[in-house]
């Protein structure tokens, strides 16, 4: 039972007791709604919070929050990242993925982006969909025990700060290293007019009615279900062309639909034809996002390479194209505003011939005429590691190995002014949790030895939560937060000797230890990484 109302009190006094009650108890709700309503109403005592402004001359408030995107992709497809192999016990899988958020946020990370649909499978509970082998051992086999991997990842994630981006394969229907058949829900089974064999690959064809709106509903799904932070879908479009002995590529078997559209009276050619099909899932993935839940970011990461006819001086003019080959036109996307950030995977070394980071990280930032976030993929699996060791997953061996010191460099490159870019998320987190060639520990001490908030995006919310209410309690200070929407983390500044120092803390954690500090300023800070007022306590 709870505390008796006021009502049963009042019942139980003499008429004279209950009229000086009655006038106690106004008295303390109206001092507890001026409390609540107006923070700088404060306790003469001094151990109540009030707005940093207040406490504090302008000379002496602490600096803005850090911001940056830090994120690592954990792909699910060949187990490349998590579970580490199919079929493991479920007390396992969680395990494995409690150490890979751990080490997220003890290393400095602000978000994960989680595989969770490699191949028309899922990797949580869907009716659209089968359970994918890469975690049970076999397609549509229900884990054992029961759990959902989707629900769990979300909720431990934002236990600990991080953001959760589901990420989506668009249009792969099977991967090579597929071993199991296929079950039903699976598209292939259910619409096979729609899925495509292409090498070793199923293939969801883009130019197929069903199979876009069917990745359409799968995303919806998610989106309604689970509290995620963003929409995430790869470079997957049509699929990366197939090698013939004779040189060429093997063709995309989609002749037939191209033909019935040219006898309909359609005068594309394939190629842009194609590009059409692409265009209209990522505008379409954009509008049903922000039809269903618009706080929710879209995020694309294509091929690191743009439109050959619009490569900067120090790009080579050949290669690969993404625009011809997986008819991808992202810089149309960027013009439309089609997505809330870009993450081009630029994949190459600072000094590489052809493709050298800087000038690929300046196109994309020129490219970015709507100012959306980029946020680069950095190809941080390259790091070394011993060929055919656990995490080569990518079959690099020795001669694609980089030193971490060539991810360190990438990043002071991303962080300099006018860099264009507010974060950056590396392939894949399995080189992180192995700390190879020592880049974890290095990130810890030294890029990210500074937390960052996640940057805020103006145009889908530029709201801020309301300021938390702070107690001081002897060597701590308590956190409560305000009415309204809940905080996902507080900015903290302890200011220690003169000097302040920064600290995310997850909204959970509501006990800030004093640390030496003579001063402690908070901002609670929503999902989307809006602060609010600060507020501050003093130690005499």
């Amino acid at each position: 039972m709870g505390p008796p109302s006021e009502v049963h009190v009042l019942a139980r006094l003499g008429q004279a007791a209950r009229r000086f009650a009655a006038l106690v108890l106004a008295a303390a709700g109206s001092i507890a709604l001026a409390t609540i309503g107006a923070p700088r109403a404060v306790a003469e005592d001094g151990t109540k919070g009030v707005p940093a402004a207040t406490l504090l001359a302008a000379g002496e408030l602490p600096p803005p929050e850090p911001r940056q995107f830090r994120a690592a992709w954990v792909a699910t497809v060949a187990n490349i990242d998590w579970p580490s192999r199919p079929g493991l016990p479920t007390a396992q899988q969680q395990a494995e993925a409690l150490a890979i958020l751990d080490r997220a946020a003890a290393i400095g990370l602000n978000a994960i982006v989680l595989q969770v649909r490699p191949a028309g499978d899922a990797l949580y509970a869907s009716r659209l969909e089968p359970w994918s082998e890469y975690l049970t051992g076999a397609q549509g086999q229900r884990p054992q025990p029961w759990w959902d991997p989707l629900a769990f990842w979300v909720r431990e994630a934002h236990r600990r700060g991080l953001q959760l981006h589901a990420w989506f394969n668009p249009f792969r229907a099977r991967h090579p290293s597929a071993k199991t058949p296929l079950v039903r829900p699976h598209l292939a089974l259910r619409a096979p007019g729609s899925v495509k064999a292409y090498g070793e690959l199923l293939w969801m064809d883009p130019g197929d009615a069903v199979a876009r709106a069917h990745t359409l509903a799968v995303i919806e799904d998610v989106l309604r279900r689970y509290d995620i932070d963003g929409v995430h879908i790869d470079d997957y479009f049509y699929p990366y062309p197939v090698a013939q002995p004779d040189g060429g590529d093997l063709l995309f078997p989609d002749l037939a639909s191209y033909l019935t559209y040219l006898r309909g009276g359609g005068k594309l050619a394939l190629a842009d034809w194609r590009r059409a099909h692409v265009d209209s899932l990522v505008q379409a993935l954009f509008e049903r996002v922000r039809r269903v839940k618009p706080q929710v970011l879209v995020g694309i990461s294509p091929f690191g390479l743009g439109r050959p006819d619009r490569r900067p001086p120090g790009v080579a003019p050949g290669g690969f194209s993404q625009y011809d080959r997986l008819y991808a036109d992202v810089e149309r996307w960027l013009e439309m505003g089609w997505l809330d950030y870009l993450a081009p995977q630029l994949y190459w070394p600072i000094a590489n011939e052809g493709r050298p980071f800087a000038p690929l990280l300046r196109y994309w930032a020129q490219a970015n005429v709507r100012g959306r976030h980029l946020w680069p993929g950095l190809f941080t699996s390259s790091v070394r590691a011993p060929a055919g060791a656990a995490g080569d997953t990518q079959g690099l061996g020795p001669t694609r190995a980089w030193p971490a010191r060539e991810v360190l460099a990438q990043l002071e490159l991303l962080e300099r002014p006018g860099s264009g870019a507010g974060g950056h998320i590396h392939f894949s987190m399995a080189a992180l949790m192995q700390d190879r060639d020592g880049l974890a520990t290095q990130l810890q001490r030294g890029a990210y030895a500074t937390p960052a908030l996640v940057p805020v995006t103006p145009w889908l919310d530029a709201e801020p939560p309301g300021p938390p209410r702070l107690e001081r309690r002897g060597e701590a200070v308590l956190v409560e937060r305000a009415p309204g929407e809940p905080a996902a983390r507080y900015a903290v500044w302890r200011r220690v000797d003169g000097r302040w120092r920064f600290a995310a803390v997850p909204a959970g954690e509501r006990r800030l230890a004093r640390e030496g500090a003579d001063v402690i300023v908070v901002a609670a800070v929503d999902r989307r990484g809006n602060a609010s007022e600060r507020q501050a306590v003093r130690w005499p």
